[in-house]
């Protein structure tokens, strides 16, 4: 290395370092400001320290060369600012979207955990009965007919409940693993609440619950699957009746929002507690009284799981499910997407809603 390269270096080394070291200081004093910020201190920083020492080495004086070199540098900045700009942007985006899949995967994972658990935990309470049953068969504790067909009755029952618990968790994997696929068509809802009211009238009169429907005159038509819409309602008035005391009622209310169609579920139960409506639709979430339907009155039996996947098939709708509570109880609206150019004969909505009430 000649003497003059050894002075250009010294020289070019004396004047980059204080720049390098106030971008650095920079950089760490906007640290917490935008990534775009970030990016583009450190685009800038490398170009002012490379100016600094060109400067330095001419003899801080502007010759033709040292006009060139900025000229350069001026150009550089101004294809990289942007870059850094556009970089930063696409960088925070993919930040913010990995911390929300990783929030996701931590969220998924303790939901799993809880379910396994409390699945387990469910499974071993029929499966208990079922065996003491049997072994009171097997050893001729009871040997009256009645008491018989009564334990029977009692293996019966249990075995639907397991039954309904594995189809409940067949369909929460299906939904969880985006394999649900819904054959969607133009459904007229209020046909589907009739068929839901009709099923469960005879439990609601056996709870001594008023079971009504308001629906309007016209048809209402929504994009949906028959089959799916008649589950989610189903489970939807189960929890109704299972949190509402005798005496009480059960309402559904079908009304055409325009560009939706919502069906709500009003019960006179005892509300939600606030601090489990976030998490009401959760899988395998109980919050602080338990979400499953008691098996009494002659309700059908459940896994405890029917809100959860009540959200899972709107959700495969495109609609929305919401849990709000109300001056008499708590109410359960599904929101569906109104089936275009197929709302009603002339497009008119509906004034004059029926009415019908079930005991």
């Amino acid at each position: 290395m000649t003497t003059e390269t050894f002075r250009i270096f010294a020289v070019a080394l004396a004047m980059t370092a204080p720049i390098a070291a106030a971008g650095a200081a920079v950089i760490y004093l906007i640290r917490g400001m935008s990534l775009r910020a970030n990016m583009v201190a450190i685009i800038l920083v490398p170009l002012a320290a490379t100016f600094t020492a060109i400067f330095g080495v001419s003899g801080f004086m502007f010759t033709d060369d040292s006009s060139r070199v900025v000229a350069v540098l001026a150009a550089v900045a101004l294809v990289t600012a942007p870059l850094a700009l556009l970089l930063g942007q696409l960088q925070a985006k993919r930040t913010v979207w990995e911390r929300q899949m990783r929030e996701q995967e931590r969220a998924a994972e303790h939901s799993r955990r809880e379910l396994i658990a409390w699945v387990s935990h469910d499974l071993r309470t029929p499966l208990a009965d079922i065996k003491a049953l049997a072994e009171a068969l097997s050893d001729q504790v009871v040997t009256s007919p009645e008491e018989i067909a009564e334990f029977a009755r009692e293996i019966d029952t249990n075995t639907i409940r397991l039954s309904q618990m594995v189809d409940d968790l067949f369909e929460m994997s299906r939904i969880n693993s985006g394999a649900m696929t819904l054959e969607l068509e133009p459904v007229d809802v209020r046909e589907v609440v009739d068929e839901v009211t009709t099923a469960l009238g005879g439990a609601a009169r056996r709870a001594g619950i008023s079971l009504g429907v308001t629906a309007p005159a016209d048809p209402v038509v929504a994009t949906a699957s028959s089959s799916a819409l008649s589950r989610v309602l189903t489970n939807l008035v189960v929890n109704a009746i299972a949190h509402t005391g005798r005496g009480g009622a059960v309402d559904l209310v079908v009304a055409d929002l325009g560009t939706t169609v919502s069906i709500a579920v009003d019960d006179d139960g005892s509300g939600i507690p606030d601090e489990d409506l976030p998490r009401i639709f959760e899988v395998a979430y109980r919050g602080t009284t338990s979400r499953t339907p008691a098996n009494a009155e002659g309700l059908p039996v459940g896994s405890g799981m029917g809100l959860a996947i009540a959200r899972g098939l709107i959700d495969a709708h495109a609609g929305e499910i919401v849990a709000t509570n109300t001056e008499r109880g708590s109410r359960f609206e599904v929101l569906l997407p109104h089936t275009p150019d197929a709302r009603r004969p002339g497009g008119r909505p509906a004034t004059e809603p029926s009415a019908r009430r079930g005991t």
